[in-house]
């Protein structure tokens, strides 16, 4: 808590020393604690390029909420009527006082160097240290470094002109370093529980004979396509998804090369985790056209994640699903930064798109507020109420095709920053007064956006990075492409019947459930991890009958999905 100490004496002592114009602090609980593994490399010089990202203030908030809500609603006479980019920029583009006010006071500090995006609601300007710093009063920029990847952040709280700061929200490239996720490899030992049937990992064949996807259950319609995203130096190889499906994709038609890479896709050694995500959202959404977001932050102020959103506001044409296996404590971040993020998504919804974020790897997660007091710790964007959340699962016998029990990494929980949402009310209350195995309050918040809303497997996968086939790779950066796949297959179905594409799918799903659908297989054993302390003893959620804040309504069904959502 001491970097919060500090933004709030700073805060206190303005108010104190009315005579000194101090600004205004946007991100007053942005955590300014440098990761473990990063470390101060070096201080800028005066002339150091910095680049520097403002959230412009937008228009109609309250009206794009209200008309997400009737184009995601199946029985609003607005379902399906998605708006265009244009029909979006109207709506939500900032006051013409706003992008006068901003433009102005930029240009009198000699920053005119700026790209806008088709929406005008954020900037993008590039400066110099020196400049940056006078720009924001607070900011001390820094270059950090892990071993072999260098950020410039600062370490000390920014603030703006009072007269500008109402038209701000946020500024990107200070504080927020970049998450790296990595995937766990662990290697199941009850290799003496194997039989007839057995499999030696979760494959392509393995999903679709668990999910119920036939040979032919495959994409077909031109005007379909699906997207992941990858940040910090993740990078697909070609030849690695060709190795991928000449190995595991014999059993249905498929694809062997994405078609759109959005960014710059870097000749070093693939990742896994962006092998991972192009292979399974192009084997479960088999032959559907396919785009990745390389999003490296090979400059130093760049936020991955930030640019990756600016991308969407960006273009006309976009895929219709996005799997994206990112996410950060919420703690660690702003609540000005999450809130517009959550904005970004409500637009995204607003023109049909269908956002997917992996729940994490920590199960419950935890954090010491104070010596002898944990709570658990929720994750964003996993925690926004317009993401659909993947959570995990895995075989109840890990070397058969069996039903599906917790992984006890899957993420959920209880966002301390977001409400929860009307579409969820019922199913999460229904889980509080039915279930027996809930953790004391004190641990969460009981009245927030309760996540993940999905799951699929995400234990013992087979992936093939730098032309090397590697078993026992786990984490719901697995799940969230599987998932997305599936997706995909129905809107194939849907536009080829006319339809529109899914949209936001949230709550259509919850509104599905309570039909007493066999959509989804629902997921009733096992818990995940939390504190390790003696009240709770690592235990976090159980998994229920119905939606449980581990595996949310299940993992998919594929014919009675698709039946449902047509």
């Amino acid at each position: 808590m001491e970097h919060r100490s500090r933004i709030w004496f700073l805060v206190g002592l303005c108010l104190h020393l009315k005579n000194i114009d101090c600004g205004v602090f946007p991100e007053p609980e942005q955590s300014l604690s440098v990761p473990p593994g990063w470390a101060p490399a070096e201080h800028l010089t005066s002339s150091d390029s910095i680049v520097l990202t403002f959230a412009l203030k937008q228009q109609n908030v309250k009206k794009l909420e209200e008309l997400v809500t009737r184009v995601s609603d199946p029985d609003s006479p607005d379902y399906g009527h998605f708006l265009s980019l244009e029909e979006l920029r109207v709506l939500v583009q900032p006051s013409e006082e706003t992008l006068r006010t901003v433009r102005t006071w930029l240009e009198k500090h000699g920053v005119v160097d700026c790209d806008g995006i088709l929406t005008r609601d954020f900037l993008q300007c590039r400066t110099d240290a020196r400049t940056a710093e006078e720009l924001l009063p607070g900011a001390r920029f820094i270059r950090y470094s892990n071993g072999d990847k260098s950020v410039v952040r600062s370490a000390s709280p920014y603030s703006l002109d009072p007269e500008v700061a109402p038209h701000i929200d946020f500024v990107g490239g200070l504080h927020r370093f970049p998450q790296e996720q990595k995937l766990l490899r662990r290697e199941n030992g009850k290799r003496e529980r194997m039989s007839a049937g057995f499999h030696l990992g979760v494959t392509p064949s393995v999903l679709r004979q668990r999910y119920n996807l036939s040979t032919s259950d495959v994409g077909t319609h031109p005007n379909n396509s699906q997207a992941c995203a990858q940040f910090l130096e993740q990078y697909f190889h070609p030849a690695d998804l060709s190795e991928f499906m000449s190995l595991f994709g014999r059993s249905f038609d498929h694809r062997l090369e994405v078609d759109h890479v959005v960014g710059q896709q870097g000749g070093g050694r693939a990742g896994l985790e962006a092998s991972l995500d192009v292979e399974y959202i192009m084997s479960t959404g088999a032959n559907i056209s396919t785009w990745v977001f390389s999003n490296p932050g090979r400059h130093e102020s760049q936020e991955p994640f930030l640019d990756w959103m600016l991308l969407l506001s960006n273009l006309s044409s976009l895929p219709w699903v996005h799997t994206i296996s990112y996410g950060d404590d919420e703690d660690s971040l702003s609540v000005a930064f999450m809130q517009r993020i959550n904005v970004e998504f409500m637009k995204a919804g607003a023109r049909g798109l269908t956002i997917l974020f992996a729940s994490g790897d920590d199960g419950a997660g935890c954090r010491q507020v104070s010596k002898d007091k944990n709570v658990f710790r929720p994750s964003f964007p996993a925690s926004s109420p317009y993401v659909t959340t993947v959570g995990g699962t895995s075989f109840k016998n890990p070397f058969q095709v069996t039903y599906e029990v917790t992984d006890y990494i899957s993420g959920g929980g209880f966002s301390n920053v977001f409400l929860m949402p009307d579409y969820q009310a019922s199913a999460v209350s229904k889980y509080f007064t039915s279930s027996v195995k809930i953790p004391p309050e004190s641990y969460y918040n009981r009245s927030g956006r309760a996540y993940p809303d999905v799951a699929a497997l995400s234990d013992n996968y087979w992936v093939v990075t730098n032309r090397v086939p590697i078993p026992w790779v786990s984490g719901t950066s697995a799940s969230t492409p599987v998932f997305g796949g599936i997706l995909s297959l129905i809107n194939d179905q849907r536009i080829k019947r006319g339809r529109s594409p899914l949209g936001f799918l949230n709550p259509a799903l919850y509104r599905l459930h309570e039909n007493a659908t066999a959509a989804l297989f629902d997921v009733t054993e096992g818990c995940h991890l939390s504190c390790f302390d003696d009240l709770v003893q690592a235990q976090g959620f159980c998994a229920a009958p119905s939606w449980d804040p581990v595996t949310g309504w299940g993992t998919p069904n594929y014919p009675e999905l698709l039946k449902s959502l047509l």
